[in-house]
């Protein structure tokens, strides 16, 4: 199996050491997604709703860019500052998958360098 950098357009290379969606066979891996303009690397100020709304939007357009889906969303990490949020974060997290094929997930409280950062999600996908 070989492993594959995805450079999509109107995503812009992260500063740091890594990239935004790797490819192995029929499967992605994203770099953990927060509240960010992809084109600018701007981030997006906001509560937890915000936030995780944002969030999700890149995943979705990274991954529909990349020959994928939302449906085809194997596992998703979720990183929280507050993890007391999550009933907060699930409301916006449910509107992007349907009831019945709903990936598998992890809740974790952390700290983040940035401290307007509420929310990261990081995924794995199989393409299309």
């Amino acid at each position: 199996m070989k492993k594959e950098i995805l450079n999509l357009p109107n995503v812009k290379q992260p500063d740091y050491p890594y990239n935004q969606v790797v490819k192995a066979g029929n499967t992605l891996y994203l770099s953990g997604q927060v509240s960010c303009d992809l084109q600018s690397g701007q981030f997006i100020l906001g509560n937890i709703e915000i936030q995780t709304k944002n969030a999700l939007e890149n995943i979705k357009y990274l991954l529909e860019n990349s020959n994928s889906s939302m449906n085809n969303i194997l596992k998703v990490v979720v990183y929280m500052k507050n993890i007391f949020e999550v009933d907060k974060m699930n409301e916006i997290y449910k509107m992007y998958f349907k009831k019945n094929e709903l990936p598998t997930r992890v809740a974790i409280q952390t700290t983040f360098p940035n401290k307007n950062i509420e929310i990261e999600l990081e995924v794995v996908a199989l393409t299309n």
